[in-house]
């Protein structure tokens, strides 16, 4: 079985190791672990693929910035003939704390654009989401600033743990189905 793993993230240098890129560093996480070929430009994302326990994930990682994530969605989900059902979107989450994970398949966007630009391309709210906390840390008006701010020193002690944890409930969510999946990620 096949299963795309929408990594959510903004492409460049000034990007790489913020808040908001958490999917990316998810993916990049995963295609390590994995050894999977260079991540190679296709369109509207970045693109590589590993093999686990029978299954192929395919790691997308959308060029087309946060806010046009549906683009990326739509083209790769169609082209590799992915039923929607099969893909997981990795996502930072502010309601959640640091490093906090919620897998979740369907609901709101949360007030996430790239959560909202995906339900919009693709008139669903059913799919699923993985929600990696980053917490809401930050004072009234300062949320992008924030979101686009490096993990604080504290917080990169802890991150790669926290960053296996999400690769390991990635591979969950291939490997159980999402509700399975569910019951082991969301504990308490």
């Amino acid at each position: 079985m096949v299963f795309l793993v929408l990594a959510l993230g903004n492409i460049g240098p000034e990007y790489a190791d913020t808040r908001h890129n958490i999917g990316f560093m998810v993916a990049d996480y995963l295609a390590e672990k994995f050894g999977a070929p260079r991540f190679a430009l296709g369109r509207h994302a970045f693109t590589t693929e590993f093999k686990s326990k029978g299954h192929t994930y395919v790691l997308v990682k959308p060029t087309t910035f946060m806010n046009l994530s549906g683009k990326a969605a739509q083209h790769w989900l169609s082209a590799l003939k992915i039923p929607v059902d099969n893909m997981v979107v990795v996502t930072d989450d502010l309601a959640l704390p640091f490093g906090k994970l919620r897998l979740k398949g369907q609901g709101s966007a949360g007030g996430h654009n790239g959560l909202k630009d995906i339900q919009a391309t693709l008139g669903t709210d059913k799919y699923a989401r993985l929600r990696f906390g980053v917490d809401a840390n930050f004072s009234k008006g300062r949320q992008v600033d924030y979101v686009l701010d490096p993990f604080s020193a504290d917080e990169q002690i802890d991150l790669p743990l926290r960053i296996e944890k999400a690769g390991e409930a990635v591979l969950a969510f291939g490997a159980m189905g999402l509700e399975r999946a569910m019951n082991v990620v969301n504990v308490k």
